[in-house]
């Protein structure tokens, strides 16, 4: 990182990718913004974790669905750590049950809507001044696998067309900033499960998966190091990317049973 220590958000980072992302960028001297919603345990964890790096970390409460919970969070962190020079919005509701769209409700379709897409238009929207007057800034988007081809996902209607949705604003949105030194990418992880998303590369690099082509579950640490790698100062030039890292799995092909 340059010599100014950069200020990190991380939404959805008490646990899984959002937490292997904190700590990565914490290990490269970031100063960290824990966000979470319910897991007001594991963030104050994490942040104790972080700061004994010998960084500063705030761990603070807000659902990235709710525009008011966004604004508090962002003037929560600029009072206390001065601005926002690198946002990673890795939260976004995902509902497991598997249904059609007939099959939604109403809140629902709002709920994921506004928590994958519109949520984060409005939170890039916010820290997009305090980028500019720096002449510097990192914004990363979460998609999923192959989401740039717009395909159709059944069981997954809205989830997907809200992440298709973000595919296009994340290229716009790149072009738009580049002259301000802010770079927009997106990141789309493979099928990495469970407590595999807070694992390390080499605690799984021997263990078999038949379902990856690689061979091999995806790590957190698969997707944290690209993330670091693109808030490189010198990763500037990297802009409006979708960027696969999936192992070779096809996460729609392998999934979609119609029933």
């Amino acid at each position: 990182m340059s010599e100014q220590r950069k200020v990190a958000l991380i939404t959805g980072s008490a646990k899984g990718l959002g937490k292997m992302t904190a700590l990565l960028l914490a290990d490269i001297g970031c100063d960290i913004v824990i966000n979470y919603v319910h897991s007001a345990d594991e963030a104050k964890e994490l942040c104790e974790r972080i700061q004994a790096k010998g960084v500063r970390c705030l761990a603070l409460q807000g659902d990235v669905s709710r525009r008011e919970d966004m604004q508090r969070l962002v003037q929560s962190t600029v009072e206390q750590l001065g601005s926002i020079d690198i946002l990673i919005n890795n939260a976004g509701p995902f509902v497991r049950e598997r249904k059609f769209f007939g099959e939604y409700e109403q809140a629902d379709i709002d709920y994921i809507m506004n928590g994958n897409l519109l949520g984060v238009m409005h939170l890039d929207h916010m820290v997009l001044p305090m980028m500019r007057t720096k002449q510097w800034g990192r914004i990363i988007h979460f998609g999923f696998g192959h989401a740039s081809e717009a395909r159709g996902w059944p069981h997954r209607a809205v989830y997907a067309a809200a992440k298709v949705g973000l595919v296009s604003f994340t290229k716009t949105l790149s072009v738009e900033e580049a002259p301000f030194g802010i770079t927009v990418n997106m990141i789309c992880p493979g099928d990495i499960r469970g407590a595999n998303k807070e694992k390390r590369i080499a605690e799984v690099e021997h263990v078999k998966d038949p379902e990856s082509p690689r061979g091999r579950p995806g790590a957190g640490e698969d997707i944290t190091r690209v993330i670091a790698f693109l808030c490189e100062p010198s990763s500037d030039f990297i802009t409006g990317n979708i960027m696969e890292i999936s192992g070779g799995l096809d996460p729609i092909r392998a999934n979609v049973h119609m029933e």
